[in-house]
């Protein structure tokens, strides 16, 4: 068996130079970590760490658009595209079966991924990732009704690519912030500032809406599947609400589901000495003879 360990890596995806981190067995059972708004597979080192003794090859990309990954210029920030991109990411590693873990922007990733090769995915794993309107809070639902044309609304969405900003994503609703160490969201920032960041961030921002759409098809996959679904959720998001945890439970009455109160959006910051059991617990089963 050979082991992997917290490797960075690249490969060409469709003119995109996709990094992406991965450790675990090299012939392991496959968890593909898909990360969320404003950060990048960095979110996921913690938690590789902790599942390190397990025998599961844990695979983290970055999008077009964030972290390491190198997009062309031209390239259109758009959630189709970087489902597209992600897609191409597990042709291009043979990744034929693997566990999904989405997080935040990772929901519409992944279920895109998830309703155009349904046959690859073992399960689901879902931390703060919604797919469901009552999951969305009103904030939520202020921020997608922004509209570029409207004057004033991009400027309102740029004002989340500060440092402000993105440290309001990771505190708002902690109960402990001190908990959180600054290394994420300091680095978040290094990576919104790089040139182009903030423009396709902006660009994803006013897509974001366009996932509204495909929430009957993403249900309806998880009804058809039948697959094991575990959803973590810190309670305190400012994003997404509680609500859209439990909701799951509509689609997949089986699931797993774990609300975490003095949790926020980024639950793994604070709660991950109780989230990587949970998860090592639910690869056990999900992926055996995966």
């Amino acid at each position: 068996m050979t082991v992997v360990r917290h490797q960075h890596r690249t490969v060409d995806v469709d003119g995109v130079r996709v990094a992406y981190r991965e450790s675990g067995p090299a012939d392991g059972p496959v968890l593909l970590l898909l990360h969320g708004f404003p950060t990048a597979s960095h979110q996921f080192a913690r938690l590789m760490d902790a599942l390190g003794h397990t025998p599961y090859r844990l695979i983290a990309p970055d999008y077009p658009g964030f972290g390491r990954t190198e997009a062309p210029a031209g390239f259109t920030y758009t959630f189709d595209r970087l489902a597209d991109i992600v897609e191409g990411f597990t042709d291009a590693l043979g990744l034929d079966r693997f566990a999904l873990y989405v997080f935040d922007f990772g929901a519409p990733v992944g279920l895109r991924l998830a309703t155009r090769r349904p046959e690859r995915v073992t399960g689901l794993i879902v931390q703060n990732g919604n797919a469901y309107e009552e999951g969305l809070s009103e904030a939520a639902r202020e921020f997608t009704g922004l509209r570029r044309e409207v004057p004033g609304h991009e400027e309102r969405i740029r004002s989340l690519f500060t440092v402000e900003g993105t440290r309001f994503q990771y505190e708002t609703g902690v109960a402990e912030p001190s908990l959180i160490s600054p290394d994420n969201w300091t680095l978040d920032v290094h990576y919104l500032g790089l040139p182009g960041r903030a423009d396709a961030q902006a660009d994803l921002a006013f897509d974001y809406a366009s996932n509204f759409a495909h929430y009957p098809a993403w249900q309806a996959w998880l009804r058809s599947a039948g697959l094991p679904v575990l959803v973590v959720w810190g309670a305190g998001d400012p994003f997404f609400t509680p609500a859209g945890a439990k909701a799951y439970l509509r689609d997949a009455p089986d699931a797993d589901v774990h609300v975490f109160e003095g949790a926020g959006h980024f639950a793994l910051e604070t709660h991950l000495p109780e989230i990587a059991p949970l998860i090592e617990d639910f690869l056990a089963f999900s992926l055996a003879g995966g």
